[in-house]
């Protein structure tokens, strides 16, 4: 997609702070972290939202298991962490680019707002 964002960030067009990267996903330091830890996980092929990934396509379950990766990596997999997906307008989805948020080195209040 020409004017999405985060597709550019994945083509290299925009500079990120990029933690991990594979062939599917790539991750990288939120601008406005709302946790002392705060990735975006996106994968590499534009999908609108979660609404949009294909039935049998693995890429959710991919994206989870690089959550775990990145707990690992950040030594909070005992402690905690959140992964957080927003889906459309209400939701709060604001980059229409299927993204999830890894939230960790706070205490997560709930219900989250």
């Amino acid at each position: 997609m020409e004017d999405c964002v985060f597709c550019k960030i994945v083509n290299k067009e925009i500079p990120s702070q990029v933690v991990y990267e594979d062939d599917k996903v790539m991750v990288f330091k939120d601008l406005e972290p709302q946790a002392p830890i705060h990735y975006l996980i996106i994968p590499r092929q534009h999908f609108n939202s979660i609404m949009n990934v294909p039935a049998g396509n693995d890429i959710v379950q991919h994206i989870f298991m690089i959550a775990v990766k990145m707990a690992v990596k950040e030594g909070v997999g005992d402690e905690g962490f959140r992964v957080v997906n927003n889906c459309g307008e209400l939701g709060g989805q604001t980059v229409n680019h299927l993204h999830f948020h890894f939230l960790a080195g706070r205490e997560m209040k709930w219900p989250p707002g």
